[in-house]
């Protein structure tokens, strides 16, 4: 196929998760093929499990697009990232995780946001299915954004307000906008175990500090297959203690490594609020309020001794 012709790159990417790879590849062949031609990128980040095998399995490929695998031996969903947006050759690049499962209407849902407004990045709607089937009972509604949940709601519509950002489990963007916005920051994102994210709400709102049209595209639905080892409250607390060494280290930059004062008493707060929820709600209600404590701390930390290797 001409690279001219292809007006989609629906890009993989995967770092040793094997099964659930080959769960979201065996879904990806329920799709509705798009009006236009595309093609699916796979970028395997230094995977040392069976993910090389299940690729080279030809069994699971579907009819349609062309299909490529690219190996990124730079850990990091931000490298991987960064290489399929020099590897693809669609006019659009869809972003879509190893561990997800597309409504067969997502990508022509993704397309038909494109051929209406042209924008230069767009993003769909995320919902968390649990792979047990049981959710714990600390696991509060709010809470299910850190899951990657993801709704915007309404129709579909141009995103202006900083306080609604799109995913990466379920986003896109038009492939020369990174010639104006840059690449994805590598130093956020997960990195094999590390549980560090943000690049996608970074990238977000370079977007909108560069001027770029953001569209929501509400029926390209993805379902988030949220594994055993996540429902965990330790989880969430490292993801927040993560979050906060990143932005402390960061929010430092050249000055004292001393923690400025007006923090301690923030982090007393975030204490006191999680004591008097407990004392009220119980255990179970606390969690939230505990994530806020974990931030401060790793927020204090990060300014202290810098991110976590």
């Amino acid at each position: 196929m001409n690279t001219a012709d292809i007006a989609y790159t629906v890009a993989l990417c995967t770092h040793n998760h094997a099964p659930r790879l080959a769960c979201t590849l065996r879904a990806l062949a329920g799709l509705i093929q798009p009006e236009q031609p595309w093609e699916f990128l796979v970028i395997d980040n230094a995977s040392t499990d069976d993910t090389a095998a299940i690729l080279a399995d030809i069994s699971w490929r579907f009819p349609g697009p062309e299909v490529r695998m690219v190996r990124e031996e730079k850990l990091g969903l931000s490298n991987a990232r960064n290489r399929a947006i020099a590897e693809a050759r669609g006019e659009y690049i869809i972003f879509i995780d190893d561990d997800e499962t597309p409504d067969p209407e997502w990508l022509r849902a993704h397309e038909g946001a494109i051929q209406q407004a042209r924008p230069d990045a767009l993003g769909g709607r995320i919902d968390v299915m649990f792979e047990d089937g049981r959710r714990p009972p600390w696991l509060a509604d709010e809470l299910l954004g850190f899951l990657g949940k993801l709704d915007h709601g309404g129709p579909q519509r141009q995103l202006t307000d900083p306080k609604t950002p799109i995913f990466g489990g379920n986003f896109g963007f038009k492939k020369n906008v990174f010639d104006k916005i840059g690449l994805f920051d590598a130093g956020l994102g997960r990195k094999g175990t590390d549980n560090t994210g943000g690049e996608d709400t970074e990238i977000y709102h370079r977007l909108l500090d560069a001027g770029c049209r953001v569209w929501w595209a509400p029926g390209a639905i993805i379902n988030h297959r949220i594994q055993v080892g996540k429902l965990t409250r330790r989880y969430f607390l490292d993801l927040h203690y993560r979050e906060g060494r990143t932005e402390g280290f960061r929010a430092r930059g050249k000055r004292s490594r001393i923690p400025p004062l007006y923090l301690y008493p923030q982090l007393w707060h975030a204490i006191w609020n999680a004591f008097v929820v407990w004392r009220s709600g119980g255990h179970n209600a606390t969690l939230r309020k505990e994530m806020n404590i974990a931030y401060f701390v790793g927020y204090i930390l990060g300014w202290a001794l810098g991110c976590v290797s």
